[in-house]
């Protein structure tokens, strides 16, 4: 499956915004709303990709491989729910941190085209089949 990158990079401005709302309030439920959107995100569903794709009528110039965006809202989705933890058990440094840290990898894709996770992911994919040759050997 193929995805649009500026919908991407789209969604990673919103994600920067929702998130930095979480660190100036401190809002579980906000934090929690951005938890659904990456659970959606990791199965091609982003509101955000919707958002997008109503208010850009154009067709992108390219696409790319939609596998290392959703594994991306993976991570996202894994750094919002160790945020939830954090403020649901009353950790708010853990709570914080959490959030500054898939804000930042929101912000690397908004401002730069970075795609932290997506990095992850071909990084990933790289090291498991050589792995793989190892233990066969």
């Amino acid at each position: 499956m193929r995805t649009d990158p500026r919908a991407l990079r789209f969604g990673a401005a919103l994600t920067t915004v929702i998130l930095a709302l979480v660190l100036v309030t401190g809002s579980a439920w906000l934090l929690a709303a951005q938890a659904v959107v990456f659970a959606l995100g990791t199965i091609g569903r982003s509101p955000y990709s919707l958002l997008f794709k109503a208010l850009v009528k154009s067709a992108p110039k390219e696409t790319e491989d939609a596998r290392p965006p959703r594994f991306a809202q993976a991570v996202g989705l894994v750094f919002a729910v160790a945020g939830l933890a954090g403020y649901a058990a009353g950790i708010t440094p853990l709570a914080m941190v959490a959030t500054a840290a898939a804000l930042l990898a929101a912000f690397l894709n908004a401002a730069f085209g970075f795609c932290l996770g997506c990095e992850m992911y071909l990084l990933i994919r790289r090291l498991l089949p050589a792995a793989k040759m190892e233990v066969s050997q």
